[in-house]
């Protein structure tokens, strides 16, 4: 029975798909197979000389890249070692100096190793795509049938017009994200810092970053806890305080009872005219020691002695969470007056009827509505938070700082990732951090948007 099953269901697969890589290498004779290894041999054979003649010279290029000297095999074979040969001082005699001939440099080596293998990559999807189209253009020969290149063409204005729209963006995506993120990665498997000079030329060094970083008896490991502790107890105050307060308010401002809505908005909304990174810096020398809000606070009798908003660790922690919700309050007013004026007045209306107050309607109408529209920009939020570097760094620089400590009292998982690789040049474990703050977020984001109502239920509040 199941593997009748098995057969139906690799019929219809087939059916769907009559020009599937397996069905052509299955069927589709000498001549396919042949094209498996003269890539596009088949759709010249079947008249798309063109089209035959751009796949033949993608593997011309590839493999002329990979097969030169210093080419791509030549990277690749580096990779197990990273180099070895270190930089040469040799004594010139006619010039009287020393000269320097350069070395192996484990970053090149690492970096084009893994853009070669990503190469060979793209290489396999090209040649999967020239058997398949070569095995169409063997049945459509066969039906009597004929498409040029001009039809090719064509097609990607109809029924391809997805291969059109997204390529260019998956290229830029795979040469601006997915290669950079593989090599910065590989990076966390490696030696790579300023400890014993291994700038030039490091190591593999296999899981040992991550034992250190995750090893709570280690002094960095300690530092890690308490930063990722530090980090989530941030993130939920900074998105749920400004949540609420920004809907509070915005709820407050859009009563009809308020009069002057578009003054109040405005106002509020100064903040976002303001570029953050000015009204940071201000707020910051208002905060030190000798700042005007503890100058003022003594003025009026208020404070005994000089509030410690940036020495003390408390202090700091409170201090940026509230400049946090002074910063992203009015972009909460935003979007959440949007959604509430888009709430049918009819459900207001049957719950006065029935004798609901505000608050029951708050709680039963507005809230279950907004929290259904607003889950991935909560999400959103919450990431970003995680991510937030321009608070801290302008308002703190991530401190107080204790004695022997890299990581500061009010260091985010990404401040102190900053602080390793920039100013210690710790890239080996910078790479750790960021590669378990990106496992994290995406687990937490994914699992926590397909459980909402957003995913589950789109039609749920037309």
């Amino acid at each position: 029975m199941s593997n009748t099953l098995t057969k139906a269901a690799a019929a219809r697969q087939q059916a769907a798909n009559p020009y599937s890589l397996s069905a052509a290498l299955k069927n589709g004779g000498p001549m396919i197979w042949i094209s498996c290894l003269i890539m596009g041999l088949a759709n010249i054979l079947n008249g798309q000389i063109i089209k035959g003649l751009i796949f033949l010279a993608i593997e011309i290029g590839v493999i002329a890249f990979l097969a030169v000297p210093n080419g791509g095999f030549y990277w690749i074979s580096m990779l197990p070692g990273l180099g070895e040969k270190e930089m040469q001082e040799v004594w010139n005699d006619n010039e009287g100096v020393y000269e320097y001939i350069m070395g192996d440099q484990s970053q090149l080596i690492l970096l084009y190793g893994i853009a070669s293998l990503c190469i060979i990559a793209l290489l396999v999807l090209a040649w999967q795509s020239s058997v398949r189209s070569g095995y169409k253009a063997a049945c459509l020969k066969a039906e009597g049938k004929k498409v040029t290149f001009l039809d090719d063409l064509k097609s990607l204005l109809d029924e391809n017009i997805h291969k059109l729209l997204m390529t260019p963006p998956t290229v830029f995506l795979a040469v601006f994200s997915i290669l950079p993120l593989l090599y910065m990665m590989s990076m966390a498997f490696t030696n790579y810092s300023k400890e014993d000079s291994h700038l030039v030329l490091f190591d593999w060094v296999g899981l040992q970053n991550f034992v250190s970083i995750f090893d709570s008896g280690s002094a960095i490991g300690k530092q890690f806890g308490d930063v990722l502790i530090w980090t989530l107890i941030w993130a939920f105050f900074a998105t749920f305080l400004n949540f609420f307060l920004g809907t509070f308010v915005a709820i407050i401002i859009n009563r009809k009872t308020i009069k002057f809505k578009g003054f109040w908005r405005g106002c509020l909304s100064l903040t976002i005219a303001v570029p953050q990174f000015v009204s940071l810096m201000i707020i910051r020398s208002m905060m030190q020691q000798d700042g005007i809000i503890n100058r003022m606070l003594l003025d009026a009798g208020l404070i005994a002695e000089k509030l410690p908003f940036l020495t003390d660790a408390t202090w700091a922690r409170v201090a940026v969470i509230i400049i946090n919700c002074w910063v992203g309050i009015p972009y909460t007013i935003m979007q959440v007056t949007g959604i509430l004026q888009n709430i049918p007045a009819e459900q207001y209306e049957a719950a006065t009827i029935d004798g609901a107050n505000p608050v029951q309607q708050f709680i039963n109408i507005t809230l279950p509505y907004m929290i259904f529209v607003m889950t991935p920009y909560i999400i959103t939020q919450f990431t970003g938070n995680i991510n937030n570097f321009n608070i801290i760094y302008l308002l703190t620089r991530g401190e107080p700082l204790q004695v022997g400590n890299s990581a500061g009292d009010t260091d985010l998982l990404v401040t102190w990732l900053y602080k390793l690789t920039v100013d210690q040049q710790k890239y080996n474990l910078g790479a750790v951090i960021g590669i378990f703050t990106f496992v994290v977020l995406a687990i937490v984001s994914l699992v926590t948007y397909r459980s909402s109502g957003s995913y589950k239920d789109e039609e749920g509040f037309k």
